[in-house]
């Protein structure tokens, strides 16, 4: 047997840093062939991420560094992500003719022009697309991508600060779409649309994908918080051990009835409301599918009453349904945590393309 002909490629490790947690996920590569080698959700304290922006650097990294000890994991790279709220990104077309140092000067020409930041305040980074199609000059389209270079940093050094080493800061679009076709039960034609409903700690963002794509993206300030506050304050619980219980399934029957089931329908309500400003941006076509991901997404029963509600097949987000996962992953762990690690998914998913 040729077996290093299949040599396993470790990767990359995922970490996604939230509003209330640090996610955390660890695959691997064997040929074709995607395994979760291990994962981990670790809760923040409420001052260390405020608006998707890190106040608290050593917090993180202590999250960080507890979530590596987590997953026993021996991986020392990492790539995170800066949310989309914070990122300007635009199509731009230039000559092809440009040399790669040439390029460089013309893409920092062209976002001085519409980057609100001195340049010299911005990280700046850009991905030639390909050729520009139709046009009778040879020109390049190019991705352009950029955020104020605190938001970037301060990842890197919490990362830093656990004892990793930050390879690359994406941003979490870029990460969701990575992940998208996983997340698929099925592939979707060329003219369906698909929506993928974050739903966490503090916003409610809704992507819409058409051929592996988001070709729309909206976010809203609603989030998983409210419930957990409202938990805390009548049950008294830490709010680290309200989001554990709500994650695990061992909240009381009548926390259950009084203030889940009502917050659900809410989340619901919500939702459809961004629905609403997706079919009212434009004529499009109906959503074939909806999948739900983010710590909100994990409250029991909330798909089946959505796909009641606004009449679209509705499901929770896996991405790891057609991976290999290592035995010491508790499976129905794994199943309710899913939803919540989209994201990280997709982040660690990034070395496999380079």
């Amino acid at each position: 047997m040729l077996s290093f002909l299949n040599k396993q490629e470790k990767g990359w490790v995922g970490i996604d840093i939230g509003s209330s947690s640090v996610k955390l996920v660890a695959l691997s590569k064997r040929g074709k062939n995607l395994a979760l080698d291990s994962y981990s959700v670790v809760p923040l304290p409420a001052s260390a991420v405020i608006d998707s922006s890190v106040q608290d650097v050593g917090q993180v990294s202590e999250a960080i560094e507890k979530a590596v000890k987590l997953c026993s994991s021996s991986l020392k790279n990492a790539v995170t992500a800066v949310p989309s709220s914070a990122v300007i990104s635009k199509k731009i077309e230039l000559s092809s003719a440009f040399t790669e140092f040439e390029l460089e000067d013309q893409i920092k020409l062209e976002a001085d022009r519409f980057i609100p930041y001195p340049l010299d305040e911005v990280a700046l980074d850009f991905e030639v697309l390909g050729p520009v199609e139709n046009s009778t000059a040879e020109m390049n389209e190019i991705m352009l991508v950029a955020c104020r270079r605190d938001d970037v940093e301060q990842r890197e050094d919490a990362i830093n600060g656990a004892g990793l080493k930050c390879e690359v800061v994406d941003v979490d679009r870029f990460s969701i779409e990575r992940a998208y076709p996983l997340v698929l039960a099925e592939a979707a034609t060329g003219s369906e649309l698909v929506g993928l409903v974050d739903i966490g700690a503090s916003t409610l963002t809704l992507n819409v994908f058409k051929n592996g794509e988001i070709v729309y993206n909206r976010e809203q300030a609603f989030g998983g918080n409210d419930l957990s506050n409202v938990i805390h304050q009548q049950s008294g619980m830490p709010i680290a051990e309200v989001e554990h219980q709500l994650r695990s399934g061992e909240l009381s029957e009548e926390i259950l009835q009084t203030l889940v089931i009502p917050f659900r329908s809410t989340v619901s309500q919500q939702v459809s409301r961004a629905l609403q400003f997706f079919y009212s941006s434009g004529p499009h076509n109906e959503l074939s599918k909806l999948y739900l991901l983010g710590g909100t997404a994990t409250i029991g029963g909330l798909a089946d009453q959505l796909q009641a509600e606004v009449g679209v097949i509705t499901e929770t987000a896996n991405p790891f349904v057609s991976m290999a996962v290592d035995s010491k992953i508790n499976p129905s762990r794994l199943e309710r945590d899913a939803p919540t690690l989209v994201k990280a998914c997709g982040l660690a998913l990034r070395c496999f393309e380079q």
